[in-house]
Order: structure tokens, then C-alpha cells, then sequence
């Protein structure tokens, strides 16, 4: 049998996960990228994280950067921004990853399934085949099988070339 750790989600199980006192999805300063907030991307009209409590290694997060709380309140360049990020997210997640597939959505309201409700964000979750297995199911517990500070090290200098095509 394989052993397979994921000893930075225990805090997120237990409820103890500590808060962090902004918006998650509005990271302090004007920094391109941070990896204590596993902020991968910053750009002109929205960012790009790593989740931290993911639902499968390379789980991404894309937030405009303007905090609304639906997808109706987006302006035609922000919505235009986010699906660049997002497809640019895809094609560097399949470039290091190498995911089957991918789940993508948005939960909009808390009875939607919302966690952050006030701030609109989308979710990039790569797949892959036989990706979740009975842990989930009577557990309710998610194995990743590589550290976040790896895959965010990994998907790092992608994003940074990104921004560096976008503002040249």
C-alpha cells in the first residue's frame, strides 16, 4: 500500500485553517506574483491562484480583479480577461501536468456551493483518470500527490512569462 500525505489540508479538515484578513482574491501590494499567497498571476483585469485547500493537484482559482459577486456584473473586458486566463491556465496546466481532463465552473451564491461568495471566481480543476478513489467517498478527504509550494515552483515561470506577453 501507498502512503500518500497531504499534512497542509489537516488544518483546512479541522476547521482550523487560519483566516487570512483580506479578500483572497485581492492578495496586499501591487506583486505580480506571491507565494505566500499563492498568487501565480496578476494582471490588468484579474489574478490567477493556487488553491490552497484543492480538490485535486493543480486545482487553479481566477478571480477578476474588480470585487463583484457575479458573473452578470463583469464588463466585456474583464470577462474577455478571464477567459484569456483561463484558457492560458489550461494549456500551462497541460504543458506541466499533464491532466486527462479538467472540471471548470463557478459557483455563484453560498447555496451554490460558494465558499467566497462576494467575490466572483472561477475554478480549474485537472483530471485525471482513477484521479479519486474511495477516500474521498468515506472520508471525505481529497490526497494530492505533490506539495503546493512544488506545483506552484512548477507553474510559476509560465505565469510570469504570460504577464510579460501581456504587458510588454
Amino acid at each position: 500500500m501507498n502512503t500518500l500525505w497531504t499534512p497542509w489540508r489537516i488544518d483546512h479538515v479541522l476547521g482550523k485553517a487560519p483566516k487570512v484578513p483580506h479578500c483572497i482574491f485581492e492578495p496586499p501590494g501591487e506583486s505580480t506574483s506571491s507565494k505566500n499567497d499563492l498568487l501565480l498571476y496578476r494582471g490588468r483585469n484579474g489574478i490567477v491562484l493556487l488553491n490552497r485547500f484543492p480538490y485535486a493537484n493543480g486545482h487553479l482559482l481566477i478571480a477578476p480583479k474588480r470585487h463583484i459577486d457575479c458573473l452578470t456584473s463583469l464588463t466585456e473586458q474583464e470577462n474577455q480577461g478571464i477567459m484569456f486566463l483561463t484558457q492560458q491556465s489550461v494549456l500551462i496546466l497541460k504543458k506541466h501536468l499533464n491532466p486527462d481532463g479538467f472540471n471548470i465552473g463557478c459557483n455563484l451564491g453560498s447555496i451554490a456551493g460558494a465558499g467566497i461568495a462576494d467575490h466572483l471566481h472561477y475554478h480549474i480543476v485537472p483530471r485525471w483518470n482513477g484521479d479519486h478513489n474511495f477516500i474521498t467517498v468515506i472520508s471525505e478527504i481529497r490526497t494530492i500527490p505533490e506539495h503546493i509550494d512544488l506545483t506552484f515552483d512548477t507553474l510559476l515561470p509560465d505565469f510570469v512569462s504570460l504577464f510579460l506577453q501581456e504587458n510588454p
